[in-house]
Order: C-alpha cells, then structure tokens, then sequence
C-alpha cells in the first residue's frame, strides 16, 4: 500500500469516527509528532549546539578516536 492510499484510509477513519476522545487522541499525537525538538531543548544546551557548529564552522574539531579517548 503506498503513502497516498494510507493517508486517505487514515482520513476516511477520522471523519467517520464521532468517538470525540478518540479524535482528541489522534489529535494530541499529530501535535506531539509535528514539534521541532529544537524547542524542546534548554536555553543552555541550545547555546551549546549552536557554539559545536560555530566551532565546527571555524575548523575547530577532533577526531572520532581522539574523542573516545578523551570520555574513556
């Protein structure tokens, strides 16, 4: 079954279906899948992302056997 078949099942579904708790559940996954992660991190480690990039930018890096070392 291709992607275009599944969605439309899925729709079928949700507009058939007067369970309100139901819709509110499909509802609330929807929502909950749709969020960008970024939000969901702390000031402090988005600070912490952006400063590896700018370092990574600026040829600031290590490599992958270096870093083992350093956390072993």
């Amino acid at each position: 079954m291709d992607i275009q078949t599944t969605k439309l099942e899925l729709l079928k579904i949700i507009l058939e279906n007067e369970n309100s708790e139901f819709i509110q559940r499909v509802s609330d996954f929807v929502k909950k899948e749709n969020k960008d992660f970024w939000n969901e991190l702390s000031l402090s480690e988005q600070k912490e992302i952006k400063k590896g990039i700018e370092d990574l930018n600026n040829g600031k890096k290590v490599s992958y056997e270096s870093f083992l070392k350093k956390i072993s």
